[in-house]
Order: structure tokens, then C-alpha cells, then sequence
């Protein structure tokens, strides 16, 4: 979670994108001395209320591109502006919703989802109400008193997205949110992550080992080489919205996912 620092420090003439990531580099030594090269040359800009998905094979820094946004990360070299500021650490712009809800057993909904305000050291009064909202949007208006163990796997996960919301960023980072959950599950999470994008008009970055998912929700799509990760293509994904997962079965949306897998068909290591 974040700490009360902003971690922004303001720049004058900022760019009006809201994420602007320029020449990223990421370069650090294993506990035995070898040197991992995870990310390379790494530049993408992040227009506000855009949905961005980024794919590519295991390893290629996916992930530790997340945790650098996060400002948990140190980068090598490079430079991020985040609303016009140059990240230097954890900040209250940024939402992350992790692989796992990693929800605390012993605090109920409500109390899981206002981690984030008892952390930030912010007004309860002032957030439980938003809380409260978020919950009824995702559609667990009822359970806020029920305790994880309780909920499905699908409704934690949704309890990790209110969380992420709760504080009000406007940058929403995803790391494979829905992989542990199996296939019919995770169709309904695609769905709900798509109307809750359109209601609260966020700044979505995914992360996903799945090409329909990345294109089912973005607007771009950002494929990564093997390490050193780079950004290899961007692919803008021009589907109605909102959209249906009917979508699946149209040649349309087959062109994008052909278009993105044609990336990965000689090393075969992108799950589809």
C-alpha cells in the first residue's frame, strides 16, 4: 500500500498525457552475481481514461515494468511523469491490483477495501462512503460485513479492485488479476473490469498472459520481446464499445489476436 508521500516531485511544462515513459532501462544482479537485464529502451505514453493491455512471453518484464510504476522499483536509468510529475516512489495517483487479492482474513469487505485510507492516514468518514459505493458498482452491495472466506474467488477479486479504487487514483495498474481464476469466472471478470473502466473513467495499464483478454479490454495493446523486455509493436484495438464477448467469435477480433500471436509463434511461449 502507499505511504502519505506523494512520491511526485512537479515538473513545469509537463506533457498533458497522463503517463509519459521515456527510454526505461532496468538492469540489477541476482543474489549470486548474475546480471539480469530485465528491461531495455522502454517508451510509451498512457492517454487519461485509456485502457492499455501489455502481453509477451514469461520473463520478458512485464511485471517489473509494473512494480517501477508502483514506485516500489527503482529504475536504472530513464525517466516516468505521472500526471505531469516525475515518479520518484509510491504515490497516491497509482491503484494496483495484484495476481491475488491477498485480502487480510481477519477484516471483513468493507474493512479490506479501506486499507489503503487507514494507511494514507486519511479521513475514514470522508472514504467509507465511497468504499460503500464502489462495492454496490461491483456489485457487492450486502457482503460488506461478510469476511473473505466467505466470498468466491471472482468476489474477492472484485474486493481487490474496490481497494485499488478507494483512494481515488487515477492510474489503475492490473497484474494478471484474473489468472488464477478458471475460464467461465474469468469471461465475467473481463466484463465487470470493462463497465467498471467505463464508470470510473480510470487509467487502466493490464498486464496479461492472455491475447483475447488484452484485446477483449484495450484500447492498445503493448507486446514485449524476450529480456531484455522492449516494446516491439503497439496495436490499437479498434472494436465498438461497449463490447460483448460474442466479439470472440468475429473474424474482426481474430485479426488482432493473429496480428498479436504472430509475435510468439516461433518460441510458443504466450499461453493464448
Amino acid at each position: 500500500m502507499y505511504q502519505p508521500n506523494a512520491g511526485l516531485s512537479r515538473m513545469s511544462g509537463a506533457d498533458r498525457r497522463l503517463v509519459r515513459i521515456s527510454n526505461l532501462e532496468k538492469k540489477y544482479q541476482t543474489r549470486d552475481g548474475k546480471a539480469i537485464h530485465a528491461l531495455a529502451d522502454v517508451n510509451l505514453d498512457i492517454e487519461e481514461g485509456e485502457f492499455v493491455s501489455i502481453v509477451g512471453p514469461s520473463g520478458c518484464g512485464k511485471t517489473t515494468l509494473l512494480k517501477i510504476l508502483t514506485g516500489v522499483l527503482s529504475r536504472s536509468s530513464g525517466d516516468i511523469l505521472i500526471a505531469g510529475s516525475r515518479l520518484s516512489g509510491p504515490s497516491r495517483e497509482i491503484g494496483v491490483v495484484f495476481q491475488a487479492p491477498v485480502l487480510l482474513p481477519w477484516r471483513t469487505v468493507i474493512e479490506n477495501v479501506m486499507v489503503p485510507i487507514q494507511v494514507q492516514k486519511r479521513d475514514r468518514a470522508e472514504f467509507e462512503s465511497r468504499a460503500r459505493r464502489l462495492l454496490a458498482m461491483v456489485g457487492l452491495a450486502g457482503f460488506e460485513d461478510k469476511y473473505p472466506s466467505e466470498l468466491s474467488g471472482g468476489m474477492q477479486q472484485r474486493v481487490g479492485i474496490c481497494r485499488a479504487l478507494v483512494h481515488d487514483p487515477s492510474f489503475l495498474l492490473m497484474d494478471e488479476p484474473f489468472g488464477a481464476l478458471d475460464a467461465m469466472t474469468r469471461e465475467t471478470m473481463n466484463e465487470e473490469l470493462q463497465r467498471i473502466w467505463q464508470e470510473s473513467k480510470k487509467t487502466v495499464l493490464l498486464v496479461t498472459h492472455s491475447i483475447p483478454e488484452a484485446v477483449y479490454l484495450a484500447d492498445r495493446v503493448i507486446v514485449m520481446t524476450p529480456r531484455p523486455g522492449r516494446i516491439v509493436e503497439v496495436i490499437k484495438v479498434d472494436l465498438p464499445r461497449p463490447r460483448v464477448l460474442a466479439m470472440h467469435n468475429t473474424a474482426e477480433f481474430g485479426k488482432y489476436v493473429s496480428a498479436i500471436r504472430r509475435h510468439f509463434n516461433s518460441a510458443g511461449k504466450l499461453d493464448a
